[in-house]
């Protein structure tokens, strides 16, 4: 008995469920009470309007920020240093005495070189009076040798020393050029041993103190490097921009620089010099070098070998629509509605199509656009879109699994509660979520299935 009792429960319980699924399928206003009672879950999104405006190309590069003008001062000729008379961080002038080198060896080369000199001279004034004594001899002996009174090899005796004497006094001409070029190269050493500045600048760095002993570089030695001294008022940028970008940057393009020490500030500059030369990083990437100058206020004193990054302005385009890069996403063509394939922007020939998402019903639609060019936040559309239509643009995380249909509903339209946080529920007004429309005033076809394109932005 007990059995049949169960039986006719499940029954009854059975027939219940069914009807109730039947009112449910065919009754729309139970459907919507129903789905009001219990709302799908919707995935917040931000939307953001096309817009008019510049949109600027620009060019990244890293670098580091370095003096214009900096020299390295090393000595010319080997000495102990006895004077130096400014210090790392020191200010000096055109023609101050920065080293000071001990020259006691070097003018006694002056001297050893003058002395050399008068012995030269010396000698050839003999050598002279010995050339003078050999052409009278030969003389006397063409006369005795025209009267037979010496025979043939006493004159060719005569015409041989007279030879020799005239060699000598040729010899010790060049012997004098010589130890007077010997001479001007003493003192040039010992004026090296007083070295100056060659212009205005600062100490950046010393590497010696008084009592060491500086040395000439040599082919495989380099020399001594005693001070570095720059002018710190004009400062460069040295980017190194990737081979594939070094095309379109040209001497005087403006630039924006960004100097890690300086976090909250943004330095403007320009493009000086660009390099001609491909060079090899340390990680084997190819890179040119571009000197950008920079324009540094006047209360900032810039150290040698500041970390940078530029933006370098190549390009620029005005009164073009434009939106958040990350609003513009890659989306597989076969995974697209039929619509959507159908477009003239969709190229069918590829396997990826560029689409922005708009809200519909509720629901994500996707649109087929034209890109142009980008800055590093935002992207010109050259067609798909009209200017005020409103596309999900972020959170960035909701873009990259965005897809046809999903419910999603306006950031701007969820109820929040006092501390700002998202209530439980469905939002304040469904039916006006603000979504962009299909088909957008001024546009001669539907949007989805392939706008007009646009004209193409001015430069």
């Amino acid at each position: 008995m007990l059995k049949w009792i169960v039986i006719l429960i499940l029954a009854l319980a059975t027939v219940t469920v069914g009807t109730l699924g039947v009112v449910f399928a065919t009754s729309g206003g139970v459907r919507a009470k129903f789905a009001k009672m219990f709302p799908e879950p919707r995935t917040t999104v931000r939307l953001t309007p096309v817009s008019k405006g510049v949109l600027t190309r620009m060019i990244n590069a890293p670098g580091s920020i370095e003096p214009k003008t900096k020299v390295q001062i090393s000595a010319q000729v080997a000495a102990r240093i006895i004077e130096l008379p400014f210090r790392e961080g020191d200010s000096v002038r055109k023609g101050d005495v920065v080293v000071r080198l001990d020259a006691r060896d070097l003018a006694a080369a002056v001297e050893s070189a003058q002395a050399n000199l008068a012995g030269e001279e010396a000698r050839l004034r003999g050598n002279e009076a010995q050339l003078a004594q050999a052409r009278n001899d030969l003389q006397r002996a063409e006369k005795l040798f025209a009267s037979k009174d010496i025979a043939r090899n006493a004159l060719d005796d005569a015409e041989a020393n007279s030879l020799r004497a005239q060699s000598a006094v040729d010899a010790t001409k060049q012997s004098i050029a010589a130890a007077r070029a010997g001479i001007v190269r003493a003192r040039k050493d010992l004026d090296n041993t007083v070295i100056t500045s060659d212009f205005d600048g600062t100490i950046v760095k010393l590497n010696a103190e008084v009592g060491e002993l500086v040395l000439v570089g040599t082919l495989n030695n380099a020399a001594s490097v005693i001070m570095e001294i720059a002018d710190l008022g004009t400062m460069l940028m040295k980017a190194r921009v990737d081979e594939a970008n070094i095309a379109p940057i040209r001497a005087g393009q403006g630039c924006r620089v960004y100097i890690n020490a300086y976090k909250d500030r943004v330095f403007e500059a320009s493009v000086e010099r660009v390099g001609l030369k491909r060079l090899t990083d340390r990680d084997g990437t190819g890179y040119f070098e571009v000197e950008v100058l920079v324009k540094k206020p006047r209360d900032i004193v810039l150290a040698s070998g500041l970390t940078a990054n530029a933006d370098i302005m190549v390009e620029s385009f005005t009164d073009v629509l434009k939106l958040p890069s990350q609003a513009v996403v890659d989306r597989r063509v076969d995974a697209l509605p039929e619509a959507i394939r159908s477009s003239p922007l969709i190229d069918k020939s590829k396997a990826f199509a560029r689409v922005v998402f708009v809200i519909e019903a509720g629901k994500a639609r996707p649109i087929p656009v034209v890109t142009g060019a980008s800055d590093l936040t935002d992207t010109v559309i050259l067609s798909g879109l009209t200017e005020g239509q409103k596309v999900i643009s972020g959170p960035f995380k909701v873009l990259v699994d965005m897809a046809d249909g999903k419910l999603v509903v306006d950031e701007s339209k969820v109820k929040k509660d006092k501390d700002g946080k998202p209530l439980p529920g469905a939002p304040e007004d469904d039916a006006g979520d603000e979504s962009a429309p299909a088909v957008s005033a001024g546009e001669s076809t539907d949007a989805r299935s392939g706008a007009a394109p646009a004209k193409e932005p001015a430069r």
